[in-house]
């Protein structure tokens, strides 16, 4: 999936994930007490173009002045329309490693659109353990905890060797979006989104432009 459609203009799936980094920047600016921002600020903060800036917000409809900028609640308000579901969405932590936890402690708490509602983990001695209240669930409970708690997205973080077997039955329970931090690549129908976070990939770009750097 390269591209939405949302109010009939297709936006491609890249701008959708600098409109959420954007929506972070400025209620971290509303925060502070400004009302206004100029695409220039936006792009210093995020590390973009401000022409990129520009494009993205024109494609989904949003202009701002020339003397004030862009109005910062306004846009928010644009943006959260765009990226947020309204009922909310429902998200399981599948797998409660180290770095399991570590996700759930990042993740908890910080969108009020985007809750929690269970984690998976075949630990006997995590099995029926709450969590800052969310339970703890045998992984063959999958299907029936899903469904009943209407769980949409899945965050996978179990051991490597379980990442494909484990990505099929959360697609069967009706998982429509996993996020992958295994090193196991995975496969999805076209009809479920995935995003695959590969560490060792990213440290690896990271030391290619260290090396470069170090050669100039």
């Amino acid at each position: 999936m390269t591209k939405v459609k949302i109010h009939s203009k297709e936006i491609p799936v890249k701008t959708i994930a600098r409109l959420s980094q954007y929506r972070r920047a400025l209620l971290i600016c509303s925060q502070k007490g400004k009302t206004h921002i100029f695409s220039h600020e936006i792009a210093a903060i995020q590390h973009v173009t401000a022409v990129q800036v520009r494009r993205d917000l024109m494609l989904i409809g949003f202009n701002g002045s020339l003397k004030q900028g862009y109005n910062i609640h306004d846009l928010v308000n644009v943006i959260s329309e765009i990226l947020d579901y309204e009922e909310g969405i429902n998200v399981a932590i599948v797998g409660l490693g180290n770095f399991g936890r570590a996700l759930f402690n990042y993740f908890y708490g910080k969108r009020s659109q985007l809750r929690i509602a269970a984690i998976f983990d075949n630990n006997m001695e995590k099995i029926g353990t709450e969590y800052n209240g969310v339970y703890c669930y045998s992984p063959y409970r999958v299907e029936e905890i899903v469904k009943r708690e209407n769980i949409k997205i899945a965050i996978l973080t179990v051991p490597p060797n379980r990442a494909v077997e484990v990505a099929k039955k959360l697609v069967d329970a009706g998982i429509k979006g996993i996020l992958n931090y295994t090193s196991t690549p995975i496969n999805v129908p076209d009809n479920v989104f995935l995003d695959e976070y590969d560490m060792i990939t990213t440290m690896e770009k990271a030391a290619f432009f260290v090396k470069m750097n170090e050669m100039k």
